[in-house]
Order: structure tokens, then sequence, then C-alpha cells
């Protein structure tokens, strides 16, 4: 069996340009029907658990992928400093032109790989880190780097999605027979999901808050799903078909009734602190 995807030790097959997570997350954004902007909850969370006697001036995203919940914790907490960081070099380019230039919150880009973070111990009020924990084969030593550079009293929220997300697509590959092992394959979430992401944060940071919203999505029709399935690295298909959302929407469409496609995930988010904090 091939490897994690998720896990491997490079990225750079998933994350080497912008373009096949823009793809991605449009796909996905299009099918959404139910569940919160992700960004959005982030921020209100921050604010609710933020320590009342320190205000959240300077905000860490790690992970910050194309730069979407940059974007929000700047117009949201007009944070003071806000930095943003990633392990590609293509998603910080990306993040930079999406955050652009907030007013008031000076802003820096850095790619290095969040189990050693080139940031200072307790200077940042708060860390985020979103749908980036299950890429660590020691999702427990990148908590420890959040708690390190966590101010005293800073917070944390962390938000990863359950193992079993969008298996209603994994059925759909099978029963088409584009990718009959689909649906027995390791979730590329098996690092840190919904089930055990408590737990990983509670090995270095106190868990104040755990919240799980399900979200849900339609796919149009079988184009629409191959836009997603083209993108998705779990998928084992045929070398005429890798990346070609035209051509898997053929195959799709040669073998199954076009109609529109249910999926649905579980997304968890996790609010922590340092521990030892008294409020």
């Amino acid at each position: 069996m091939k490897p994690n995807p998720f896990l491997a030790s490079s990225l750079a097959p998933l994350y080497g340009d912008a373009s096949r997570l823009a793809s991605r997350t449009s796909a996905l954004g299009q099918a959404k029907v139910s569940g919160r902007p992700v960004p959005v909850t982030i921020a209100r969370l921050a604010l609710e658990h933020a320590h009342p006697d320190l205000p959240l001036r300077t905000v860490a995203d790690i992970g910050c992928g194309r730069g979407t919940s940059s974007r929000v914790l700047a117009e949201q907490l007009t944070p003071r400093r806000l930095t943003a960081i990633d392990a590609s070099g293509a998603m910080l380019s990306a993040a930079r032109v999406r955050v652009g230039a907030p007013p008031g919150t000076e802003t820096g880009y850095v790619q290095a790989d969040f189990h050693r973070l080139p940031l200072a111990t307790g200077t940042y009020d708060l860390v985020v880190a979103a749908f980036c924990l299950y890429h660590s084969p020691r999702p427990g030593q990148v908590i420890a780097e959040f708690a390190r550079v966590l101010h005293p009293q800073g917070v944390a929220v962390l938000v990863t999605k359950s193992a079993d997300s969008y298996s209603e697509l994994d059925a759909l590959l099978a029963s088409s027979g584009l990718d009959p092992e689909a649906p027995y394959r390791e979730s590329l979430y098996a690092a840190a999901h919904s089930g055990n992401v408590a737990a990983i944060v509670a090995s270095g940071l106190e868990v104040l808050h755990v919240e799980h919203e399900d979200h849900g999505f339609r796919f149009t029709d079988l184009a629409h799903v191959a836009a997603y399935v083209a993108t998705n690295p779990k998928y084992h298909l045929a070398p005429g078909l890798r990346g070609d959302p035209t051509s898997i929407a053929e195959a799709l469409r040669a073998r199954l009734p076009e109609a529109p496609v249910t999926a649905s995930s579980t997304i968890t988010y996790v609010v922590a602190r340092p521990p030892g904090v008294r409020r």
C-alpha cells in the first residue's frame, strides 16, 4: 500500500504551487451547503477564549496555505502583527496577495517546518493552525512548538476534520470501478482528526473548549465531483485519468448515472492555552 500522501517527507507535489489547492478548495466551496465559514469561527473562538488581560495583538497563522484564514484574522482581530507561516513558498506567495496590506497590521511571511518554528518563545498572543496538523507524523511535537511560542496567557485555536470526511466520494469511486480500494485506504486525516485531536492537543496544552460541526456538501453533477477528485491525493486512478477532471468526468459518466452527489465532513475546533494559566 502506498504511504499516506499527507505524511510524505516532501509535500511539494501537493503544495508546490497554489493551483492544486485552489482547485480543491474551490470545488468544495461550490459544493458546500451547510456549516459556518471556518475562518470566521476561528476568529470568534479566539475572541471568546482570549485572556481578559491579553489583547490579541500578535497572531501566528501556522500552515496558512493560501491565506484565507490569515485575511479574516487580520480583518476581524486587527492585530498589531500577523505572521503567516507555511512550509510551501508557493502558498506564502498566494497568501501575501490574498492578505494584502491590512490597515494597522504588520504582516510577515515565513517559510518554515512547523516542527521547528523560527519564532521567539512566548511572543504570540494567538496561534492558529487550521487543517495542517494532519500533515505531521509527530503532531505532539508540533503542539509542543505551539506551546513554546505562545505568550503564557495566550490562546491557540486548532482545526481539523473527521477521519471519514467525504467518504461518500470514496464509495462512489469504488462503485464506478475507478478506484475500488478507495473506501479501505487510510484517511488523509489519520494523524490528527476529530476523534483524536483533543488528546493530541492535551499532550502539550490545556484544552479549554472542543467544538464539532457537521458540514454538508452537494456536488451538482459528476463533472463537479471530478473537479474535486482530480486534486485529491487519496485516490489511485489510472495514468490517463490522474489530475484530469475532464477525463475523470467522462469515465464516471460511462459507469454511473448523472446525478447530484452529497458528502459530509465534521469540522472540529480545539481551543487551548499554555498549562498552568489562571484567569
